[in-house]
């Protein structure tokens, strides 16, 4: 209050001085420009100054404002379109996520230009497309997010070559996925896709390359990497036999058995591939070579399966496989397809008796209609009818396991003659 007060003071002050020194001079003042002249006094011409300051003052805020409401306003509404993309862009990922493909494709499309992120915009909505089965579509919404999001070039590729996969277009989808490669060699998901491509495209031999580079980069599990490898190498085994029809055992041989020796070391004792390797030697006839084989296979690791294989291939040495299969029986003794095996490698030796022994120990422990048979053959070529009639009436359930339950004659019962 008291600055107020002195401030009035002084401008009373001013003001009575500045009146006195006009009524004693008016001053003087004259403006020229070509031939037009302009006089007037000193403080007419120092008020007109001062308002023309003030006049242009207030014009040029007034300016300064309008123009400051003009980008507001552009402001405003480029935030107002901003808030409704974003919006629809949330309401997309919804029904996205929801299963509701058509709603998604067409919210996602629509707010795609006024996203901040319009690459995640286009990459969802391509997805709906291709959810719907419109191939087109979801090519036209990829190209989009191409140029709206160039750097993205591996995101975008990793999406396309996935469409490419589950629409069966596998030579588009591995020259995609090889172009990723080549842009960035160690993306292991990228690997991961190129891994499912040769399998779906059954190139073995890719695969079989690819597989150090899976292994490096860690793209799969290990259980899942090991069964890639066995696959891969059934299938470089089983297509090495795949000659021309007529082609001699002893070249199917040779070229199953150099197959397998160019197998990594590591991969030539595991059980599955030597299995397989095994039956395919069997198969085509090579039971010899298979027999050691399957020898140290049965050794390091008991499997049933194995030891009934055993039983049915023919080696170098009979007697030796014999002895072999023996030794097996010290650990297992109530094993029944040692049994059984035992029995077989006893009638290739033509040990008769102690064949249908182990057979029938083999019937015991486990009735079986292979075992059956096999005893049921060697008792009827022995003449030994009777005893293979009782055989069978023993063991009927085995042969006719499965059979609904039936009406049946008494024993004894005669067929009536046919009536006319």
């Amino acid at each position: 209050m008291k600055r107020i007060f002195i401030l009035l003071l002084v401008l009373m002050f001013a003001g009575t001085w500045l009146g006195q020194k006009m009524i004693q001079d008016s001053g003087y003042t004259l403006l020229a420009y070509g031939q037009t002249t302009i006089e007037m006094s000193l403080w007419v011409f120092m008020v007109m100054a001062v308002v023309l300051f003030f006049a242009l003052h207030w014009g040029l805020n007034l300016l300064s404002r309008s123009l400051k409401s003009g980008a507001k306003l552009r402001l405003w509404s480029g935030s107002r379109k901003s808030r409704i993309a974003h919006n629809k862009t949330l309401k997309g990922l919804i029904a996205l996520s929801e299963g509701n493909w058509w709603k998604a494709q067409r919210l996602l499309t629509l707010s795609a230009d006024n996203a901040d992120l319009p690459l995640i915009n286009y990459l969802a909505a391509a997805r709906a497309a291709q959810e719907q089965g419109e191939d087109d579509v979801c090519d036209e919404l990829l190209q989009k997010a191409r140029a709206s999001a160039p750097e993205a070039e591996i995101a975008i590729g990793i999406f396309q070559a996935e469409t490419q996969l589950s629409r069966g277009q596998l030579e588009p989808c591995l020259a995609t996925l090889l172009n990723l490669r080549k842009r960035s060699p160690k993306h292991s998901y990228v690997l991961k896709l190129l891994r499912e491509a040769y399998i779906q495209l059954e190139d073995w031999q890719a695969l079989k390359t690819l597989i150090p580079e899976l292994r490096k980069q860690k793209a799969l599990k290990p259980e899942k990497l090991t069964q890639t490898e066995q696959l891969c190498f059934q299938k470089l085994l089983e297509h090495s036999i795949a000659l021309p029809e007529g082609t001699a055992i002893e070249d199917k041989r040779k070229a199953l058995g150099e197959t397998w020796h160019n197998m990594p070391s590591q991969l030539t004792s595991d059980d599955v591939l030597a299995r397989h390797y095994t039956t395919l030697l069997v198969g085509i006839g090579a039971e010899a070579k298979a027999e050691p084989v399957l020898k140290g296979l049965i050794k390091s690791h008991w499997d049933d399966e194995l030891v009934n294989l055993y039983g049915r291939i023919e080696g170098d040495n009979l007697k030796k496989q014999l002895d072999t299969a023996r030794s097996w029986l010290k650990d297992y003794p109530l094993n029944p397809d040692l049994l059984l095996t035992l029995g077989r490698l006893s009638q290739r030796n033509e040990h008769w008796g102690k064949a249908i022994t182990y057979f029938e120990q083999s019937l015991e422990l486990s009735p079986r209609a292979e075992t059956l048979s096999e005893l049921a053959r060697l008792l009827n070529n022995l003449g030994e009818t009777d005893k293979m009639r009782a055989l069978m009436e023993r063991h009927l359930g085995v042969i006719g396991g499965g059979l609904p339950a039936l009406p049946l004659p008494q024993k004894g019962t005669r067929l009536a003659s046919p009536t006319a």
